[in-house]
């Protein structure tokens, strides 16, 4: 199996708020003997637990099945709501985690994943001299795709293929294991904690992060990471999972719309790390961050470990489409109010066959302002996939935008701003926008 794994952030998939618990798919006894299969790279920007390949621990990765769905190869909601269709991905709450892999038997016949086929048809198991090469491997992205290892074995992995020639057996590596004596073998594996683990995590902010939409990813976990929360107006609060991207959420400031923040993270136990220990940091990006993941230097302080208050996090935006996307030259129209209340400006951030971004910033007139809405009517026939940072209402061809609850006071000047994806056709004109505001 070759395969580059495209970003979970999709056009195809809705990127939402993951705020509930975990689905706490059990552990796997260990160790379970599944197939393999490998695949070239993460996806650009990240991979599916939401870091660029070059920012992980290790370029020994895995992805793990997403759903478990045997016999159906097209089921695609993501997260997955129902507990019965969750694959071992458990909706990105493994992310972080290590597994260790040994190579076993060997198939003589046809292993390609072929739905409704079996695997290893008109063929067997072997064993042979490469049953027993073993690595310790970090689970970085997910394995979605219709085919029966994805859907029909729950315990698949998806390895890296510049794994293949790393496995070591009795102390020799098997550098000739991939082509010749692959065939997408059988595997036995099982969670392990970090291997010579020491210092501490590291955090980094996403594309496109900045005060309004503070994305993060968590990595350099010493056991997995099931939740982050984060400090403000002096209590805790649980932040939502960007989509099921498991090491990255949405946090928020110390105090509504600030660029310093205070979190803690709980591991794959749900414990607080480090006896609840408070990394506390700012934004280092001027306004919004502009490439996939920008480091964020932080302080630490003993934490306790009471319970987070229940609370609505910050809304969530993707940083990239999932799609191969062509960067394009921002274009703009800004439609000031009638009552000059606020303006609104309208620029396409990225294009795709079929698809494109946008993004709308919000100004407030010479007076402070407590709301806006904005609105536009569509003349090319695109429409509105999904829509962060606002408040979306569609009408045919007519849109309507409102401010949500940490975005609509504005000062006189200041600025908000949401943005969108979209589907469009070979025409992608710039509306006319109105903003007022009550």
């Amino acid at each position: 199996m070759t395969l580059l794994r495209s970003t979970v952030i999709a056009a195809a998939l809705l990127v939402v708020g993951y705020a509930g618990a975990a689905l706490a798919l059990p552990d796997p006894p260990a160790p379970v003997t599944a197939n393999a299969t490998w695949f070239d790279a993460l996806g650009s920007p990240y991979g599916g637990c939401g870091l660029p390949q070059a920012n992980l621990d290790s370029q020994n990765f895995v992805a793990l099945n997403v759903f478990n769905t045997p016999g159906d190869y097209a089921y695609s909601t993501r997260p997955v709501p129902d507990a019965a269709k969750t694959g071992m991905w458990e909706n990105g709450h493994n992310c972080g985690r290590w597994v260790q892999v040994s190579i076993a038997d060997y198939c003589t016949g046809v292993n390609d994943g072929a739905p409704n086929q079996p695997f290893c048809r008109n063929g067997s198991w072997v064993s042979d001299a490469y049953n027993g090469g073993t690595l310790t491997m970090l689970v970085a992205d997910s394995c979605g795709d219709g085919n029966a290892w994805c859907r029909d074995d729950p315990y698949h992995l998806d390895l890296a293929k510049g794994s293949l020639s790393k496995f070591v057996k009795n102390g020799t590596t098997l550098t000739d294991l991939y082509p010749d004596h692959w065939n997408n073998r059988h595997i036995s594996w099982k969670f392990v904690p970090a291997p010579n683990y020491s210092g501490d995590i590291n955090i980094g902010f996403l594309q496109g992060a900045q005060q309004w939409w503070p994305a993060i990813a968590v990595s350099h976990l010493a056991n997995g990471i099931h939740g982050v929360e984060y400090l403000a107006d002096g209590a805790w609060h649980t932040a939502t999972m960007n989509s099921d991207m498991g090491q990255s959420y949405i946090i928020g400031g110390l105090t509504s719309g600030a660029t310093n923040f205070q979190i803690r993270v709980r591991d794959v136990n749900d414990a607080l790390i480090n006896g609840g220990r408070v990394y506390s940091f700012s934004l280092p990006c001027s306004s919004q961050c502009s490439v996939p993941y920008t480091a964020a230097a932080y302080t630490t302080s003993r934490g306790g470990s009471g319970s987070p208050s229940a609370s609505p996090s910050a809304s969530v935006s993707p940083s990239a489409s999932a799609s191969p996307s062509a960067s394009v030259s921002p274009s703009a129209s800004t439609s000031p109010s009638s009552s000059g209340a606020c303006s609104a400006a309208y620029r396409i951030t990225s294009s795709w066959p079929g698809g494109f971004g946008g993004e709308v910033t919000v100004t407030a007139g010479s007076a402070p302002i407590t709301g806006w809405t904005v609105k536009w009517t569509y003349a090319n026939g695109q429409a509105i996939t999904q829509l962060w940072n606002g408040t979306l209402t569609t009408s045919g061809s007519s849109v309507t935008v409102k401010n949500v609850s940490y975005n609509g006071s504005l000062g006189a000047g200041g600025t908000a701003t949401f943005g969108f994806n979209g589907t469009a056709g070979g025409t992608n004109g710039i509306p006319t926008l109105s903003c007022t505001s009550p």
